[in-house]
């Protein structure tokens, strides 16, 4: 049986006193025994998340990394960088990512690859547009961007990622798929990982990001192939975020 793991997505959000405030409420009143909790802050609160969270159960990790290992990158973080602050997670190919900075499919193929050459487990993001959804291209752009990461990695590695289906239109618009339709998709990304390594697709983790809420994070969570949430803004309040990895 998978795990299931709820992963908090900072965004540009957060300060250190407002860190510290959500990360020890967190802390003292998370209840888990069949959940992972991590949290993903902006790349300078990763050494006061280590601070706060060494030795507990919550885990943490970075929003992006560079396909580079090192060099005149202005403004990039390296996957030694991130281990250094003793990370264990990495987003990649996030749907704000790919927009705003035109990130392709080619390049997060390659910082997929860069993670796992450094020990890092990448949550790897994938999901439409309204207008794809609209042109009934969905399930094409998904398979497009899962099999892009899939051409770059052994069958082996597929074992050691993380996979999140975010459908961009339900991305802070308070959208949210329905629990059907988040299914349909996770169950194809699943047949596309199975195409790679059969064995592997069983227990590779297929999260679900896109409003995701307290009120409707049960009934995401109880379908076969959903394996918990990336949660955005709901991550950055500490009674939302723990209903939501209770809901689990």
């Amino acid at each position: 049986m998978r795990r299931k793991l709820v992963a908090g997505n900072w965004k540009m959000n957060g300060s250190l006193q407002a860190n510290r405030i959500l990360l020890e409420e967190v802390k003292s009143k998370l209840q888990v025994n069949n959940c992972e909790v991590v949290v993903c802050p902006p790349a300078p609160y990763l050494q006061q998340c280590q601070a706060i969270l060494a030795g507990t159960a919550i885990g943490w990790g970075a929003q992006d990394i560079s396909m580079h290992a090192a060099g005149a990158f202005t403004g990039e973080v390296s996957a030694e960088m991130l281990r250094d602050f003793d990370c264990s997670y990495v987003i990649v190919g996030h749907s704000e990512r790919r927009s705003y900075h035109a990130e392709h499919d080619e390049q997060v193929a390659k910082k997929v690859v860069r993670a796992l050459a450094n020990r890092l487990t990448p949550i790897v993001c994938v999901g439409e547009t309204l207008p794809h959804r609209e042109a009934g291209m969905t399930a094409e752009i998904v398979s497009a961007q899962i099999e892009a990461v899939l051409g770059q990695i052994s069958p082996e590695q597929v074992a050691d990622i993380i996979v999140a289906y975010e459908p961009v239109w339900a991305i802070g618009t308070g959208k949210t798929a329905t629990p059907e339709m988040a299914q349909e998709i996770h169950a194809l990304l699943r047949r596309k990982i199975a195409e790679k390594n059969a064995g592997a697709a069983a227990s590779v983790r297929i999260l679900y990001g896109g409003s995701v809420k307290p009120d409707n994070a049960e009934e995401l969570f109880f379908m076969p192939d959903i394996d918990g949430g990336l949660i955005g803004g709901a991550s950055l309040k500490a009674n939302e975020f723990l209903a939501i990895i209770h809901a689990v």
